[in-house]
Order: C-alpha cells, then sequence, then structure tokens
C-alpha cells in the first residue's frame, strides 16, 4: 500500500515586486493573442515550456488512451489546453479532467471550478512542476493533481489542496494501480505500468 506524506511547504508564488519584471494579469495575457504553443502563463510571467522528448510523449498518448475510458458521465477531458486561473496564472497542463461536455468550452478556457483533476508528465520539468505548478493547483483548490514523475519512474497524486499547498500526496509504483479520483469518488484505476514507458533492456 502506498504510504501518505504531506507535501512540503512550498514559498509564496508571489514574491516581493521586482520593478525590472512585466508581471501580466490572465486578461492582459489574453489580450496579447498569444498563440505560441511553447509559452504560458506562470504567477504574471510567460514562461517557455520544457522540451517533450520520446518518454513524455509515449507518456501523454497512454493518458489519451486510458483516462478517457475511466471518468464518469458529466465530465470531458482535455490535452495541453489552458486552465485559466485568475488573476496571475494560465497553465497548460498535459492533461485535464474537466466538468460538462467540450461543447462547454467552445467560448471559454475552464477555470478551477470546472476542474476536477490535472494531470503533469515531468522529468526536466520536475523542480518547477512541484514548486510554482503545484502550488497555484493547491491555492487555487484544484481537488486532484498528480505527477507522472518520469525521472523516478512514479505517480505522484496530490490532494487536500490549502493555500500553502497540498497536504498529502501519494505515491504510487510500478507493480501498483492508480485511482482516477473524480468529484471524490474513486475509478480505474489504472496500472501504474500502462502509464510509465516500457524499461528498456539493460545491455550486457
Amino acid at each position: 500500500m502506498s504510504t501518505i506524506a504531506p507535501t512540503q511547504p512550498m514559498a509564496s508564488p508571489t514574491g516581493p515586486e521586482d520593478p525590472g519584471i512585466s508581471r501580466f494579469t490572465v486578461g492582459e495575457y489574453e489580450r496579447m493573442v498569444l498563440d505560441d504553443p511553447r509559452v504560458e502563463l506562470l504567477d504574471g510571467q510567460v514562461v517557455r515550456k520544457m522540451g517533450k522528448n520520446p518518454p513524455h510523449g509515449w507518456c501523454t498518448k497512454a493518458l489519451i488512451k486510458l483516462v478517457p475510458g475511466v471518468i464518469p458521465i458529466g465530465f470531458t477531458w482535455r490535452v495541453e489546453q489552458p486552465v485559466r486561473i485568475p488573476d496571475y496564472d494560465e497553465p497548460e497542463p498535459e492533461f485535464a479532467v474537466v466538468r460538462g461536455s467540450d461543447d462547454d468550452y467552445q467560448d471559454r478556457h475552464p477555470e478551477p471550478a470546472d476542474v476536477a483533476a490535472l494531470i503533469e508528465v515531468s522529468e526536466s520539468s520536475l523542480p518547477r512542476d512541484r514548486g510554482k505548478r503545484l502550488s497555484t493547483y493547491a491555492r487555487c483548490r484544484i481537488p486532484v493533481s498528480w505527477i507522472i514523475n518520469l525521472a523516478e519512474r512514479r505517480i505522484e497524486v496530490y490532494t487536500d489542496p490549502r493555500p500553502e499547498g497540498y497536504g498529502l500526496c501519494t505515491p504510487y509504483h510500478e507493480g501498483q494501480a492508480v485511482p482516477v479520483i473524480i468529484g471524490g469518488v474513486e475509478f480505474g484505476p489504472i496500472p501504474v505500468d500502462q502509464l510509465l514507458p516500457p524499461r528498456r533492456p539493460v545491455r550486457p
């Protein structure tokens, strides 16, 4: 059985104001009409996304194959699409489970009240994903966040969001299965081995 431990306290995403750094609101960012798939808005700053290597792409495809089959009626899913978090964040998580149907988001991006779960695939981006990004998700009360940790080959499920960070982190390892928690109800579960790229054979 997975152990449960609290997340580490996270620093406030809004540190001392630096007069040399421009900080954009979500509205300002959207009015700039940035149609660049390589950037997103985090804590008021336009940041470049980390590059995606082949294991990252494999994992994203696995999410598309497996997660939609276990989410309940009344929810839909999105891949690498914006989530609007007023006032200073518009991240684009790898995978999101949101309330309603695709038609509900023809004219707007989901906001925190719409989101049931967010999933990030992480390797080189692990410090950012565990830090500023996870802190933002907890602060706006996203109920469940996953980090598929490719570096350590495990899935970290964060729950119990609080202003200072998530209260609980449950790691799931190879050989285990991770539940998909939607609206406080467990669905699935999905074997961890099916969400992680196969291990390459060790050459003699």
